[in-house]
């Protein structure tokens, strides 16, 4: 099978991988926008999760072979059985997404209501936390239910007998146990690797959607030199484990890569157009007369997409569901820029309130990377850098290799408030009398 994408050129697809794709469940990620509310501010914005997640496979499969071309693998099968589970794993990364946007999430049903088996595997401590009926499901744990308990699964042990879905969703989810020695190839542990692969500050996902929405929504934020990066992953060996490392050569493009994904955020992912219809969502999902939910039956999940959404909310008579419906948001009246706490869009929004304006006030914030903040897991899983010229020099985690991250410290915030249109120009009168 191939597919002619305007992003990646010509995309082989095996005729194993192809029956993946063809699944009910996969096919569901074509009425998923990737980009959810933004086509409203960028009307090429209309691209899905389907062909996302085929580019995201498709990269996972260049990154692998230049990744590992030095790497002396027991055997071409064993090769080939890593390569696939890989390649699946970044291809099945969004097929639990929900429809239209994260926001969505606030109507995910009780986590243990899902019933996701697997997740029996995780520690105590996490058992114990889920008994309460307060924990929610995400997308990933849908995700992780339609690769291991669904229709799905079953076309996943068909089509690749090699290997189990579950090793699959270890690379996806990584606090999942794998039940045998799958990723252990020539005495080394290689889940390390593909999971940051799948998922880190230098993964595939990024690698694709960057490209993919600087592209269809016509702008030059996200454009990145990927073939650069691609041709300069590396492996580094620690402990037995393998983890994802960079040539230094390189270096200067990762920090170009996140530097394009921060402005992404800032221009693109956080446009106000986006962001009040999110809001909007957000208030009718919440409210008390919403009766839209998605189902924790897996099959029955399968049938809920952003078009069904559409459709539920232009037959609501919510306020909130009929203003994104028939497309009268709320209009932004304050946009402040800050790089630290402030009290002001507070005191903005209570004095506009006390004047009777009902408000809503939407906070944005983005940091260029999650290295300002690293985590014990994240600290376990360092990209390191190598410096393939000069071999007296350690590798040393990416981290501590550029200035960047130092020169990014700050989180960029961006606080809006937001009023009803009709209501704007007085609200508008208003805060121009008081200086606020």
């Amino acid at each position: 099978m191939e597919i002619r994408d305007p992003v990646h050129g010509s995309i082989s697809l095996t005729e194993n991988e192809e029956a993946v794709i063809n699944s009910t469940e996969f096919q569901r990620l074509r009425a998923i926008k990737q980009l959810g509310f933004s086509e409203i501010s960028f009307p090429g914005a209309t691209h899905n999760r389907y062909l996302h997640s085929i580019g995201v496979s498709h990269l996972a499969g260049l990154a692998f072979d230049l990744t590992f071309k030095t790497f002396a693998f027991t055997s071409e099968t064993r090769k080939r059985q890593l390569r696939s589970c890989f390649k699946l794993a970044a291809m099945l990364h969004d097929v639990g997404h929900g429809p239209l946007s994260h926001t969505t999430e606030e109507v995910m049903p009780p986590l243990r209501e899902l019933n996701v088996k697997v997740y029996q595997q995780r520690n105590s401590l996490y058992h114990l936390k889920n008994e309460s009926v307060s924990i929610r499901a995400n997308h990933e744990d849908y995700t992780i239910k339609y690769i291991t308990d669904s229709p799905l699964t079953g076309i996943l042990q068909k089509s690749f007998p090699d290997f189990s879905p579950i090793h699959i969703a270890c690379l996806i989810d990584k606090t999942l146990k794998s039940p045998d020695d799958f990723f252990i190839e020539n005495g080394k542990n290689m889940r390390p690797i593909l999971s940051q692969l799948v998922s880190s500050e230098l993964d595939v996902d990024r690698m694709d959607y960057l490209e993919r929405d600087s592209y269809f929504c016509g702008t030059n934020y996200g454009k990145v030199d990927l073939h650069w990066i691609l041709n300069n992953l590396t492996f580094y060996e620690k402990e037995n484990q393998l983890y994802l490392a960079l040539n230094r050569r390189a270096l200067y493009t990762f920090d170009d890569f996140l530097i394009s994904r921060h402005h992404m955020h800032l221009m693109v992912y956080f446009h106000h157009k986006s962001i009040v219809y999110e809001e909007m969502l957000n208030r009718y999902l919440t409210s008390k007369d919403c009766t839209f939910s998605l189902p924790s039956d897996i099959n029955e999940y399968t049938h809920y997409h952003d078009y069904r959404l559409h459709e539920h909310l232009a037959n609501s008579k919510n306020e909130w569901a009929q203003r994104i419906a028939f497309r009268k948001p709320y209009k932004v009246l304050v946009e402040l820029h800050t790089t630290g706490e402030t009290d002001r869009p507070e005191k903005i929004r209570s004095a506009l309130q006390t004047e009777g304006f009902d408000v809503i006030w939407a906070s944005s914030s983005a940091r260029l990377s999650k290295y300002h903040s690293i985590s014990d897991e994240d600290k376990a899983l360092q990209i390191y850098v190598l410096d393939q010229y000069d071999r007296s020099d350690s590798p040393v985690p990416i981290s501590d290799s550029t200035q960047i991250f130092s020169r990014y410290e700050g989180t960029r915030i961006i606080d809006r408030l937001y009023v009803a249109p009709e209501k704007y120009l007085e609200a508008e009168k208003f805060l121009n009398t008081h200086k606020l």
